[in-house]
């Protein structure tokens, strides 16, 4: 087999810029990876669980995070369809110099969902999962290490996975060295990240690095992860106020900063927005108005899982800066309401900038506007009910969100569920993962005996 180098050449069948030392150190590419054209949802499976219910989940990459563990014993029959318009945190600075999409949501879940039952698995998992230091000399001091293969984070990796990552990670650098009029910063950067970016723009196909991160840190087959919209470029997520504000970009609305770093996204004082929203909507990288709105082309691979899962989960996160990103797509909002399973929302334990004053049943219309488009173009507005998109609504007891039981019965939704909480400092009321996961199953139970 030809050297890694050799292979990235014959891909851009064009001369390629001196490498450096540590990229010559790079081995052979030890596995046969996937075409640019193969989808992140091709798994195939010799041993498919038709026992277990099948689930699509719409969320952000951080919230649901927290029960993906939990939600493997109910099932591994889930796809989660991520957004991928985050532009916070060191996903900012790989979109800055290399473009594309934003993959900080899809590989934090992806990590959630690796395989952690052996020693090797785990020490890929926490190769993947490492983050640089905040102060950018050690952080490139530390990434040159990673990079060399000199970091204790490769202890445990066996020689082929260390030969794959090492390949990735070296091509993303490389990538980085030809844009010598761009400053990378590597200050807090993933190394996930880094390996998931390098995929990407060598396959020049988000879904074959999701195939590829996927089998280097084996996911179960039947676990998918969709981006919404499958792309190779990069997207702005835009959001309308009702006092006519346009904000441009996902992390503006949510968690403003002007700092290279972690992104809070916990109860932090950022500065309350001067109005609600209106909507979300995707935006051209030029402009700063609506008059730049883009429509994009969800994913087909998120609607033919739409069509066929045996349950619809919204989960708990940033309403408009996680969930409605993925549902304003044209598509998503008409096989969901054709759809007679359990679609079930997970009501967040308490506001947030997004969601200042929200009721229950104020996250209910943010989300059926959503799925109608009601303030998007009027001629592909919808006119579904709230109660075509959500009939359950799980509810994390001592949460802080009114539950508006009489508002919600006005719009057809009746079946809500307290569910057990506990209290983290950060955040405030969450769900107890466990008591989540039983209630949930609880649901898809009583949708799967009405089908047998």
């Amino acid at each position: 087999m030809a050297d890694t180098y050799s292979l990235i050449g014959a891909f851009y069948s064009k001369p390629s810029p001196a490498l450096p030392p540590f990229f010559l150190k790079t081995p052979k590419l030890p596995l046969h990876f996937p075409s640019k054209s193969m989808a992140a949802h091709c798994h195939c499976s010799s041993n498919p669980r038709p026992s277990q219910p099948s689930l699509l989940v719409f969320s952000g990459g951080t919230a649901f995070n927290g029960v993906v563990e939990e939600l493997k014993k109910l099932t591994v029959r889930v796809a989660h369809v991520l957004p991928v318009s985050d532009d916070g945190g060191s996903t900012a600075e790989i979109v800055r110099v290399l473009g594309g999409p934003a993959v900080g949501d899809i590989r934090s879940r992806c990590l959630r969902l690796a395989d952690e039952s052996t020693s090797e698995a785990l020490a890929v998992r926490r190769l993947l999962g490492h983050r640089l230091p905040i102060n950018p000399q050690q952080a490139k001091s530390e990434w040159y290490k990673i990079l060399e293969g000199e970091h204790s984070l490769w202890e445990g990796v066996s020689k082929p996975y260390r030969e794959t990552i090492g390949a990735f990670l070296a091509y993303f650098q490389n990538e980085i060295l030809r844009r010598p009029n761009e400053s990378f910063c590597f200050s807090n950067g993933s190394i996930g990240n880094f390996f998931f970016a390098g995929a990407r723009i060598f396959f020049q196909s988000l879904d074959a690095a999701i195939f590829l991160f996927s089998r280097v840190s084996d996911i179960p087959a039947e676990s998918l992860v969709l981006p919404v919209i499958s792309t190779n470029d990069r997207l702005t997520l835009g959001c309308e106020l009702w006092d006519g504000t346009i904000i441009r970009g996902q992390n503006e609305i949510s968690h403003p900063t002007n700092v290279i770093g972690p992104v809070d996204k916990g109860r932090s004082s950022v500065p309350a927005l001067p109005s609600r929203i209106k909507r979300v909507f995707y935006m051209s990288r030029e402009g700063t108005n609506s008059l730049h709105e883009v429509f994009p082309t969800v994913n087909q691979a998120v609607l033919d899982q739409l069509s066929n899962v045996d349950c619809i989960v919204y989960a708990m996160g940033s309403l408009f800066t996680s969930l409605c990103p993925s549902l304003v797509l044209l598509g998503i909002g008409e096989i969901i309401s054709s759809r007679s399973c359990p679609k079930v929302l997970l009501l967040n334990g308490s506001h947030d900038r997004e969601t200042s004053g929200f009721s229950a049943s104020s996250f209910v219309t943010a989300i059926t506007d959503a799925l109608n488009r009601t303030y998007g173009n009027s001629h592909n507005c919808l006119r579904n009910l709230p109660s075509q998109y959500i009939n359950t609504l799980l509810v994390p007891e001592d949460g802080e969100i009114p539950i508006d039981i009489q508002s919600l019965s006005s719009q057809g939704i009746f079946d809500v569920v307290i569910v057990n909480s506990i209290r983290d400092p950060k955040v405030g009321t969450i769900f107890d993962p466990v008591s989540l996961i039983n209630a949930l199953g609880n649901v898809v139970s009583r949708y799967m005996r009405t089908k047998d």
